[in-house]
């Protein structure tokens, strides 16, 4: 049987999980949380409370492995802990999957960037990416270790949307001049990550997103003309009241390419712009 190890349990991966079980296969994810566990294992998938638990059993277990736990000051957690442990089973493994983000990029001031760009992180957490994508791709360089990086861009889907805030009244359209994003449906990263299974590539990168990067107020006033809710007050970004991780986003501006994934995997994205996205996960709520 298929195995797949995934680091991390969180919301990309919960729906990549899934989409695998329901493919035959089995499921292993570590989690820090015991509430989170049993979420995990109503849904069929075998949790393990990492790093308190010896994850030997597991690794010898996987046929691939999804790293989905961020890295810290300290380093990638997989490799600071389990790295001598991948390394002995490194023929083992038919598949490595690494998510990152595109913000190992940086701030382009609009511009276009592909997978061949340089990096240039503009903050902290960008940074912290781009070194764990080096070292895994180093260790895969060592080793033969499969390993495949996938840059992801803003992530959003079930739960994940602009409406409740629409809704509530207190959705903001935040204007900075020249200001652009990529995004992504999780949906959309689950069927790269199958794609590349299938058609492993050791040592590539991917860029995840949609084909229309857009403003940021673009997707709040999308979203309230869905709902046919009056247009959320536009405040200017420098006025704005935003916590440090939102204003972080703020400080790139970038269209990211997503023109490989779509040629070398054969990708067809289920929602290529944000107004596809948002319509499904309205329709969704309302079935």
């Amino acid at each position: 049987m298929k195995t797949l190890l995934v680091f991390g349990y969180g919301y990309t991966a919960d729906v990549f999980g899934r989409e695998m079980l329901a493919a035959g296969w089995r499921v292993i994810g570590t989690t820090r949380s015991e509430a989170k566990a049993a979420t995990m294992r109503e849904a069929g998938v075998e949790p393990i409370i990492w790093p308190s638990t010896d994850m030997t059993d597991a690794l010898n277990s996987a046929t691939h492995i999804l790293l989905s736990a961020a890295p810290n000051d300290d380093g990638d957690p997989v490799l600071s802990s389990l790295e001598l442990e991948i390394r002995e089973r490194a023929a083992q493994y038919e598949w490595v999957g690494y998510l990152s983000t595109t913000a190992v990029y940086g701030n382009r001031d609009g511009d276009w960037v592909d997978e061949s760009s340089t990096l240039s992180p503009a903050t902290h957490r960008g940074q912290l990416r781009a070194d764990a994508e080096k070292s895994w791709l180093d260790l895969g360089a060592e080793t033969g270790l499969p390993v495949h990086i996938f840059r992801l861009a803003g992530i959003y889907g079930p739960g994940r949307g602009p409406f409740a805030k629409v809704r509530a009244g207190t959705a903001r359209r935040i204007i900075k001049e020249g200001q652009v994003f990529s995004r992504t449906h999780v949906e959309d990263i689950a069927q790269v990550l199958r794609a590349s299974i299938a058609k492993p590539n050791a040592g590539s990168i991917y860029n995840v997103c949609d084909n229309d990067p857009a403003p940021p107020q673009e997707v709040i006033a999308e979203a309230a003309r869905l709902l046919d809710l009056p247009l959320p007050p536009s405040v200017k970004f420098e006025e704005a009241e935003m916590t440090p991780m939102a204003r972080s986003f703020y400080a790139e501006s970038k269209k990211v390419s997503n023109r490989r994934i779509l040629k070398e995997l054969g990708i067809s994205l289920k929602y290529p712009d944000y107004r596809s996205g948002l319509n499904a996960l309205l329709a969704a709520e309302n079935n």
